[in-house]
């Protein structure tokens, strides 16, 4: 099995990266410099994968494209990699700000999954979002952020919408609010002590990769709330077309 994880170097993409690392498994794994992905790699080595490293910037779209031509072709893809925003009101964010924002955590999802998805039609292959609430919530500051998850959120439903009946399984996988140093640099959490456990979000993704959760694909995943066990028994007794997706609520009164 063959799988991408982008921004594996430390955080979330470290734990999904080892969780991920079982024998007879290639990962690639991404970071913006090579040298940061050697403790990642040697953890992913020591549990008997294969690993394959490469740098690319993901605020760029060149740096996806050039990312998705020296992968290959993937049986999974995990859009981990993502920026944390401006934390500024909607007026104060410049135009440069938003757009790098959107490009990371749009742009180059679409990029590499657009790839992926290419090369997995009619064989099958699984693509993993890291989603958040922000895709479905809103909030005064952060819109750079909030948008670009509601929209990585749309994003993935359209790629399970025209892939779904050739074997394409996409999933909006939150994590919850998980310690890291993007999450401590963000004022909304500070004083914050109550976190998200990683290895809830690893071992989710883990779940999707050995097929268990097949009967989930297109739906939006939260760690920390949504336990593994009920995840798979939703999974096996199948879930209504409008569950966990994206829509408007109604008027009241």
């Amino acid at each position: 099995m063959r799988i991408l994880i982008t921004g594996s170097s430390r955080g979330i993409g470290r734990h999904i990266a080892t969780a991920l690392a079982d024998e007879g498994r290639t990962l690639h794994l991404h970071a913006r410099a090579i040298e940061s992905l050697t403790d990642t790699a040697r953890a992913c080595q020591d549990r008997g994968a294969d690993v394959v490293l490469h740098a690319a910037d993901l605020s760029t779209i060149e740096g996806a494209e050039d990312l998705a031509e020296a992968v290959g072709e993937l049986d999974m893809l995990v859009n981990n990699a993502g920026v944390s925003g401006t934390e500024l009101l909607p007026w104060e964010i410049t135009a440069e700000e938003f757009a790098t924002t959107i490009r990371t955590n749009v742009y180059a999802p679409f990029v590499l999954s657009s790839a992926a998805a290419r090369s997995m039609l009619d064989r099958g292959g699984y693509i993993v979002d890291l989603s958040s609430g922000a895709a479905v919530t809103d909030r005064a500051d952060s819109a750079d952020y909030w948008v670009s998850k509601t929209a990585l959120m749309r994003l993935g439903g359209s790629f399970h919408e025209a892939g779904h009946s050739r074997g394409l399984k996409v999933y909006e996988v939150a994590p919850g609010v998980v310690e890291t140093d993007m999450t401590h640099s963000m004022n909304m959490h500070d004083g914050r002590t109550d976190w998200t456990d990683p290895a809830e979000i690893s071992r989710i993704i883990a779940a999707i990769s050995q097929g268990e959760l097949d009967g989930l694909a297109g739906t939006h995943i939260r760690a920390g709330r949504d336990s593994l066990d009920d995840l798979r028994a939703r999974s096996a007794r199948g879930i209504r077309p409008t569950e966990r997706k994206l829509r408007l609520t109604e008027w009241e009164g």
